[in-house]
């Protein structure tokens, strides 16, 4: 964060492209997520059958998951894979500016005059919390559809728990959303294709 800070005077500024750089870095891996994600909405019919068939022999369910995720090469927890990878330079960037004193009183632009403390006006944590809202929306349904939309407004329960955070954290994770909803813009299935039925088989 110094060196990129060196070239462009300005942390803000700096943690965007450490953002961005982590997030190339990051784009294959989520890439391959996101199409593990497109597989396992394509198989909820399935998926609803084996429930429905098995509801009431739990391991017989669990098995019967196991043997259609392995048949159609899917692993179930693929989605997690980028945020998992995120979360050591989440954790970097929090420990960097509740400590450097480099970053204490370093301003970014506009309101924002030290990205060491929670944004005065509170912007920054609710443009996270409406990010995480949107990838939600544009996220493949992979499960339960109410669970799907719990995790839609938990989303937007995250502003709260955003409101102390540094300045500095909620920019980087702000630009690490926006990346990411475009990797999902890109992924997006078109809406003829999606309404269209799946060929009998």
């Amino acid at each position: 964060l110094k060196f990129l800070a060196g070239f462009v005077r300005n942390y803000g500024v700096a943690i965007i492209v450490l953002t961005l750089a982590v997030r190339a870095i990051l784009w294959a891996p989520g890439q391959w997520g996101l199409k593990q994600m497109r597989k396992m909405q394509e198989l909820q019919p399935q998926m609803a059958f084996i429930n429905e068939k098995f509801k009431d022999e739990p391991a017989r369910k669990q098995e019967m998951m196991m043997s259609l995720y392995k048949e159609r090469k899917i692993n179930p927890a693929a989605g997690c894979l980028p945020l998992l990878l995120q979360l050591p330079v989440f954790f970097a960037l929090y420990t960097a500016l509740m400590s450097s004193i480099e970053l204490r009183g370093a301003p970014f632009a506009l309101w924002i005059k030290d990205l060491s403390v929670a944004d005065p006006y509170y912007v920054l944590p609710v443009l996270v919390g409406a990010s995480m809202w949107l990838q939600q929306v544009m996220m493949p349904v992979t499960g339960d559809p109410q669970q799907a939309k719990m995790m839609r407004w938990m989303s937007l329960a995250f502003c709260f728990m955003f409101l102390s955070m540094p300045s500095g954290l909620m920019l980087y994770w702000l630009a690490s959303n926006l990346v990411q909803i475009a990797q999902q813009w890109q992924n997006r299935v078109p809406a003829a294709a999606a309404a269209k039925p799946p060929a009998a088989k």
